[in-house]
């Protein structure tokens, strides 16, 4: 018995020393998109810089989608994804189904950037992204309100956080792009 348990503890510190030699990044996530097709963020992100962004329908900053689209157009072909992830974690402002969300966003903001499925950002059900993101970016810290923006660079490792005010196309957040896309 004893020989057991202290074999099972050597295994555990051997399992998690193994777990270290990989760092986690934001990409090492897998989400569904909005069509409920399975995503692994490292693949379809590989060498890209990522702005992510929780996004809301029915909010006073849903104006973003535009200036989000502008600067998909603008440094998609430079190497910037965006990714928008519809939530409802804030007065109800994303109420709709992800087909609705879908339809929303390119019918009255032509929006062509990547959507993935509705998620939670914050608390109990936060989604697995999203937990990664409020506690290793700097500021670490739960997501405040919705258009909240994560950039991230071709390695996976988060280089700023974006409260809802810093608008898409903010000098601040361009510049960050601009340098994150150069390296």
């Amino acid at each position: 018995m004893m020989k057991t348990l202290f074999a099972g503890i050597v295994l555990g510190v051997a399992g998690l020393a193994l777990a270290g030699d990989k760092p986690m990044s934001a990409l090492d996530f897998t989400m569904k998109d909005i069509d409920g097709k399975e995503v692994k963020l490292a693949e379809k992100y590989k060498g890209k810089v990522v702005l992510f962004v929780n996004v809301a329908s029915k909010c006073g900053y849903t104006k973003q989608y535009k200036e989000l689209e502008a600067l998909h157009e603008q440094f998609g072909g430079k190497g910037l994804s965006i990714v928008g992830v519809p939530a409802n974690n804030f007065g109800a402002q994303e109420p709709g189904t992800d087909s609705e969300i879908k339809e929303f966003c390119s019918s009255k903001f032509g929006v062509k950037f990547d959507l993935m499925s509705k998620v939670s950002v914050k608390g109990k059900d936060i989604c697995p992204l999203y937990q990664y993101l409020t506690t290793k970016s700097s500021p670490a810290g739960d997501v405040a309100w919705n258009f909240e923006k994560y950039l991230v660079g071709k390695d996976g490792t988060i280089l700023g956080h974006y409260k809802s005010a810093v608008k898409p196309d903010s000098p601040e957040l361009v510049k960050a792009i601009e340098a994150a896309l150069a390296k």
